[in-house]
């Protein structure tokens, strides 16, 4: 009865936005950054306090925050499911699931992209083109779509991993060659492009009207009202995997990573082609993005095969200013000025965002097993979870 009155009471609660709200992937500005302050950075013992830990199932998507509560998705007793957490307690609000493939192919498997928050919906594109949009305080499907039946675009080698993206009236998908684009309100097809596979990125608004989507051999802008590839870039890497998400620079410049020794490149957009600024090797992102402050790319750099480090380069010249042995493919954000990285064992750091040297504030273990999954602060929280779907929060704020 006590679980059924509290649901009702936060499902009749009205929307109130926090400042440190995170409601889609890499955040409010995309870039993996947070604006929050006032944190703490220290911990005496052990590190910060847990709040809570919740199970929700195999699977690598981050978090989405807004309104007072967590979104995330796991895989279990093949399906699929869609949480939504009391931000502060934990407790399970709801939570929707739907059948669906583990998808274990060379790892764990479940599910990889984060769900999506605007507006009071939750958006959602699962690993097998299962598409829809739920109320953001019930759980109740508005639409849903397979992505598939509509565009017969290509499923990538493991699965779709980008996250929607709501830009306008539209929810932009990595799906096909260099996108698709559904209604919000209906989930209706406004575009999509040729049914050659996607990368694994999740497409980045540039606030110009275009976006950029990786496929398997290229990054394309597109005009986001239309669909229409403005420009494109070769970037052909082993297995197709251009994962990690492009990073917005000075001066119309892009930084470009991926994995498998590929490596990664600045490219100056502005024309009908790209101009390459430099390319190398410096950072070979598998998965996981850079976060960019003050002209400096702080990232893993590396496979999971091969023992990932964590890196900083300078994005002007390319050149590495320093490298953390044993970080592995962990994810990093930032917020004032310090990064906050999860390492591939469950290991969190807080340390300077400087070029100068890697110098841990504090560090955790806070997790077990395998941790690919990027962390995020919000609201005075930061929440990390492992492959095995162990979800933790840790208190920074009061």
């Amino acid at each position: 009865m006590m679980k059924c009155l509290i649901f009702t009471l936060f499902a009749a609660a009205p929307f109130f936005s926090l400042a440190g709200d995170w409601p889609h992937w890499r955040g409010p500005d995309r870039n993996g950054i947070s604006q929050e302050t006032g944190w703490q950075a220290e911990w005496l013992g052990d590190g910060p306090p847990v709040v809570w830990k919740v199970e929700v199932g195999t699977g690598f998507a981050s978090f989405a925050v807004a309104d007072g509560r967590v979104f995330t998705t796991g895989h279990a007793s093949e399906q699929d499911t869609v949480f939504c957490f009391e931000m502060k307690t934990g407790k399970m609000l709801w939570k929707h699931s739907y059948a669906a493939e583990l998808g274990d192919k060379y790892y764990e498997g479940g599910t990889s992209a984060m769900p999506t928050v605007a507006d009071g919906r939750v958006y959602h594109l699962s690993r097998w083109g299962d598409t829809m949009c739920l109320e953001a305080a019930t759980g109740k499907v508005l639409w849903q779509r397979n992505i598939l039946e509509e565009t017969g675009a290509s499923v990538p080698d493991w699965g779709f991993a980008g996250s929607p993206v709501v830009s306008g009236d539209l929810v932009l998908l990595s799906v096909g060659e260099h996108g698709t684009a559904l209604a919000k309100s209906d989930g209706a097809l406004r575009w999509k492009s040729p049914e050659k596979a996607a990368g694994y990125s999740t497409p980045l608004p540039l606030g110009d009207g275009t976006a950029v989507f990786s496929s398997d051999k290229a990054w394309a802008g597109v005009e986001m009202a239309t669909g229409k590839k403005l420009w494109a870039f070769p970037w052909n890497t082993r297995y197709g995997v251009n994962a990690a998400d492009p990073v917005s620079g000075p001066d119309g410049q892009l930084f470009i990573a991926s994995g498998y020794n590929k490596g990664c490149a600045v490219i100056r957009l502005g024309g009908e082609t790209p101009e390459k600024v430099w390319e190398n090797k410096v950072m070979r992102s598998q998965f996981n993005s850079c976060v960019l402050i003050n002209g400096y790319l702080y990232g893993p750099d590396g496979n999971d095969s091969d023992k990932g480090t964590l890196r900083c380069v300078e994005m002007k010249s390319g050149e590495v200013k320093w490298e953390q042995k044993g970080f592995g493919v962990g994810g990093v954000t930032a917020s004032d000025g310090k990064l906050i990285a999860l390492s591939a064992q469950g290991e969190l750091f807080i340390a300077p965002a400087s070029p100068e040297k890697f110098a841990p504030l504090t560090q955790a273990q806070v997790l077990g097993g395998r941790c690919w999954t990027t962390p995020v602060l919000s609201n005075g929280l930061v929440f990390c979870r492992n492959a095995g779907g162990e979800v933790v929060c840790l208190q920074v704020k009061q």
